[in-house]
C-alpha cells in the first residue's frame, strides 16, 4: 500500500540560540503561506511536525485547512550538531557527513541522529499506512532520513536545499519508491504567472 510523506523543511527563521522557540521571520511567514498552497492541493490526511516552533509554524496553516491540530513528533526535530556555537558551521557539517560516527561535543553523530529520525519515520509509515502526511522538519534530519532509504541523498543534496523546501516521498510499505520536489515546481509556476 502506498503512503506519501511530504517532507517540509521549515521556512526562514529569526535566529535565537533557543532551538525550541525560534520563530519564523517575516520572509519565513510569507513562504509558509506558499507551502500551505502546495500542501492544500495534495489532499493531505494528517500534518505532523518537529516540536520546534519554526517547523510547526511552517505547516500549521495546512493543519488548520484540515481542521486538525499539528501532531508533534520529537524524532523529527533537528539534529544537535554541537552544544555550543561553532565558528565554521559548514565545516562542522562536512565533518559529520565524512565521519558518520563522529560527533561534536554535546552533539549527535549522523549515525545517532539518523537512527532517531528513521525510528520516527518507520513509526509514521506504520501508523499512517496508505495516507498522505505532511511532516514539518529540518534540513539535516530530513536528509539523514532520506539517506537511510537511498544513499544518494547526502551532503551535496543537503547543500542544495532551499528554506523552505517541500519533497514528496512515496513509499510502498517501507520501501522508498519515488521522490519529487514540489517547492521548485511551485516557485517556477508562481513566477511565470
Amino acid at each position: 500500500m502506498r503512503t506519501e510523506i511530504f517532507f517540509v523543511r521549515h521556512a526562514h527563521s529569526t535566529y535565537t540560540p533557543e532551538e525550541l522557540t525560534r520563530p519564523l521571520s517575516e520572509k519565513g511567514i510569507r513562504d509558509a503561506r506558499r507551502v500551505t498552497k502546495i500542501l492544500e492541493s495534495e489532499n493531505l490526511d494528517h500534518v505532523v511536525s518537529s516540536p520546534y516552533l519554526r517547523a510547526i509554524q511552517t505547516v500549521e496553516e495546512a493543519a488548520d485547512y484540515l481542521n486538525q491540530d499539528v501532531i508533534l513528533i520529537d524524532g523529527f526535530k533537528e539534529r544537535l550538531l554541537p552544544s555550543a556555537p561553532l565558528d565554521d558551521f559548514q565545516g562542522a557539517i562536512r565533518k559529520v557527513w565524512e565521519e558518520p560516527s563522529f560527533h561534536w561535543e554535546g552533539g549527535e553523530s549522523n549515525v545517532d541522529a539518523q537512527k532517531r529520525g528513521v525510528a520516527a519515520m518507520l513509526d509514521l509509515l506504520n501508523e499512517f499506512e496508505g495516507k498522505r502526511v505532511a511532516v514539518g522538519t529540518h534540513g539535516n534530519i530530513m536528509v539523514l532520513i532520506m539517506n537511510y532509504f537511498d544513499s544518494k541523498y547526502g551532503l551535496a543534496f543537503w547543500e542544495s536545499l532551499d528554506m523552505p523546501d517541500v519533497y514528496r516521498l512515496t513509499f510502498n510499505g517501507i520501501d522508498l519508491v519515488g521522490v519529487s520536489r514540489l517547492w521548485e515546481a511551485f516557485s517556477e509556476e508562481e513566477e511565470s504567472q
